[in-house]
């Protein structure tokens, strides 16, 4: 399994951030702008154990899971969000999502992606694997949370 964690400050206020990732599919496109479809099956009370179908855009394949919410706190000075889903049955993926209010009009947002191949040949691509869609994933949501604030 391969773990990447990486944090970022934001000229925003938490509750701002949040919204792009607990808000519309249309907020959600802002920062991930491949999910093309993000529906609910099972909402569960307190929100772990919920499960969406989503659908994500490569190039023109568009790929579809069910991602499973795994952790989540929307407290008023830290927010985290946790998913899993299983890719094209080779890997089980996580992303972490933490926020934490910093001041009225900052926040603090740490990403833990973790990838786990499911099939012993696929232990070799991740040999090969950065940190850099981690690194682009923050500033793409530093620049959007900013430059809507």
């Amino acid at each position: 399994m391969k773990q990447w964690t990486k944090e970022i400050e934001i000229d925003a206020p938490i509750e701002h951030v949040w919204n792009f990732f607990n808000g519309s599919l249309e907020n959600m496109q802002k920062i991930m702008p491949q999910v093309v479809e993000n529906k609910p099956i099972t909402i569960i009370d307190g929100m772990v154990g919920s499960v969406y179908l989503q659908k994500y855009k490569e190039g023109k394949r568009v790929m579809e899971y069910q991602i499973e919410t795994l952790e989540y706190d929307d407290s008023p000075n830290a927010k985290k969000l946790k998913v899993g889903f299983t890719l094209a049955n080779m890997f089980d993926i996580t992303a972490r999502y933490e926020l934490v209010k910093l001041s009225d009009h900052r926040t603090s947002l740490t990403y833990t992606a973790t990838n786990r191949p499911l099939k012993w040949f696929m232990k070799l691509f991740l040999l090969f694997s950065t940190d850099k869609i981690v690194v682009e994933f923050l500033q793409r949501v530093k620049e959007v949370a900013e430059s809507e604030n």
